[in-house]
């Protein structure tokens, strides 16, 4: 056999063993569209934006509050993805303020007095992080210097970012304060603006990124998660669970989030 053939040959498993992970890869955002827990088609105009009640009422909680949200993203890509933005309410405000990138506005960051803890056009929230009192008032100082400052304001990418995902990320890692253990379907968190490597933004580890695509967290909060072509997999150990693209994590649930105080 000549060394052509034996050179194709390897090239040739090589790019069936890819395809075959590529595969298996989307076998939870397939696995979400094919048993309809997406609504892939989806009207925004007619998707619901009800209050889930989240986030404390203002009026009877004098204290300072961060809040980290994640909800699907709207329509075909809830199967892929979360949306994640950020909440503050300085000490004794009267409303929160609402801090995220959106893909339809330029500059992308939106900052505005509103709801927080509202449904994202049809997908329920979920609070991945939370800071009361003093923890929350270093924290609001810090993010309100930082977000004037994000480097990609001017740009929004689906896959693999900059996105909200690489917004919110982006200001976590900053915020001393703030520790959030993304899930693994929030696709863009894994795109690093200062290089190929990074904190984890739960502050626990760090993480090796090729430009979204390509790389590796390892944390005690999020465990081990590899990143391939923006997908993120890997194992949660404390409590015990499986990371997985489209799906997010699989396995034991997590404690209730208390808030720092």
């Amino acid at each position: 056999m000549s060394s052509a053939i034996r050179s194709l040959r390897v090239v040739l498993k090589l790019l069936c063993g890819g395809l075959l992970l590529l595969l298996c890869l989307l076998l939870g955002p397939a696995w979400l569209l094919l048993s309809q827990q997406v609504d892939w088609r989806g009207d925004w105009q007619r998707a619901s934006r009800s209050v889930s009640g989240l986030a404390p009422d203002p009026a009877t909680t004098p204290t300072a509050l961060v809040q980290v949200y994640a909800a699907r993203a709207f329509a075909w890509r809830g199967a892929f993805g979360v949306h994640t933005w950020i909440a503050t309410k300085a000490e004794n405000a009267a409303h929160y303020r609402v801090y995220q990138v959106v893909s339809w506005r330029r500059p992308t960051v939106e900052v505005a007095v509103a709801q927080p803890d509202r449904a994202w056009y049809g997908n329920p929230p979920e609070l991945l992080a939370q800071l009361r009192g003093a923890p929350a008032v270093r924290a609001i100082t810090t993010i309100e210097q930082l977000v004037p400052t994000y480097p990609e304001a001017g740009r929004y990418r689906i896959w693999p970012g900059p996105n909200s995902n690489t917004f919110v990320a982006w200001v976590v890692r900053r915020v001393p304060e703030l520790t959030v253990d993304f899930p693994a379907n929030a696709i863009g968190k894994d795109y690093l603006l200062d290089g190929i490597l990074a904190r984890a933004p739960s502050h626990t580890g760090y993480q090796l990124s090729l430009g979204g695509l390509l790389g590796v967290t390892a944390a005690r909060e999020e465990g081990i998660e590899f990143n391939l072509l923006g997908l993120g997999v890997g194992v949660d150990l404390d409590p015990p669970a499986l990371r997985l693209p489209g799906i997010g994590r699989l396995g034991m649930a997590q404690p209730p989030l208390r808030g720092e105080e």
